[in-house]
């Protein structure tokens, strides 16, 4: 699809982040927190960076690929691909209600278009991105594959894994990010279990790390990616580490774990929709 400018991207940002607190707020479940977080890196990646089909089938032969990791921040990607045109955005009123293709993490048995893998169980993503880059080099396909992990989910050792393995095998068209936004569902990363130094880990398994300071600001997103892009085809895949606010659009939603996976109530849809430009239509 034809690249949007800087100005357009944003005001789909505006519209996605109102798509996500209706969403949850419509079933009171899911969460809000990462997906508006994440907002500018699934709106640049979609609108601007990846060559995609919206005429989905999954063998994606010629065009780029996207793999979801922590897949429950699927609120933001369903509305990314509706708004991109997989499917028509009314749909997502149905999110996580019964009998609906919009689970709350990605699932394949429902044919959502766009979705590749059922995502969610912690850990997995990687691993199958570098299987899907592994297939377009053995099949001469020059697209890129690209994958978003959280940053809580580097405390689980599949990643570990596939971190190995991708440089090993020279896997050199796959570009993964992780959301570092500092949270996850129990408190900050560090009290959890801290992740000390990403990048100096990441180069130590042998990848091209790039950093994006500020993943709110749509600008560095986009730098981001392009100097990511740029590196490929050098017998290393690239890690983007992706710096983030939770909950970002929303002011008391921002900076705060305790909004990974609750649900506004009526006052506070209100209170964040007041806060984000209506600028595609709801749905």
């Amino acid at each position: 699809m034809e690249k949007l400018s800087t100005d357009q991207l944003k005001n789909v940002c505006s519209q996605v982040r109102r798509d996500i607190v209706r969403m949850v707020h419509g079933c009171q479940s899911g969460h809000p927190g990462a997906s508006l977080g994440c907002t500018e890196f699934f709106v640049t990646l979609y609108f601007h960076q990846m060559k995609h089909n919206k005429d989905f089938n999954l063998d994606g032969i010629g065009e780029d690929l996207f793999f979801l990791s922590n897949g429950h921040i699927s609120p933001v990607w369903y509305s990314v691909l509706s708004r991109s045109g997989y499917f028509d955005s009314k749909e997502l009123y149905t999110f996580r209600k019964i009998d609906s293709r919009l689970q709350g993490h990605p699932a394949t048995e429902e044919n959502l278009p766009g979705v590749r893998i059922a995502s969610g169980s912690l850990g997995q993503g990687l691993s199958v991105a570098i299987g899907a880059a592994l297939a377009k080099k053995l099949n001469n396909d020059d697209r890129t594959v690209y994958v978003l992990m959280g940053d809580g989910e580097q405390q689980e050792g599949q990643i570990w894994e596939a971190a190995m393995s991708a440089p090993h095998h020279k896997v050199d068209n796959l570009i993964a990010s992780i959301d570092v936004n500092g949270q996850q569902i129990d408190g900050p990363t560090k009290e959890v279990m801290d992740l000390r130094d990403l990048k100096s880990k990441w180069e130590a398994f042998g990848w091209e790390v790039i950093v994006t300071e500020n993943g709110n600001d749509i600008h560095q997103v986009i730098a981001a990616l392009d100097k990511a892009k740029g590196l490929l085809g050098n017998g290393k895949p690239v890690l983007n580490l992706l710096h983030t606010d939770m909950g970002y659009g929303v002011d008391f939603m921002v900076g705060t774990h305790k909004w990974h996976g609750i649900a506004p109530n009526d006052e506070q849809l209100e209170k964040a929709l007041s806060q984000l430009e209506e600028t595609l239509g709801d749905y």
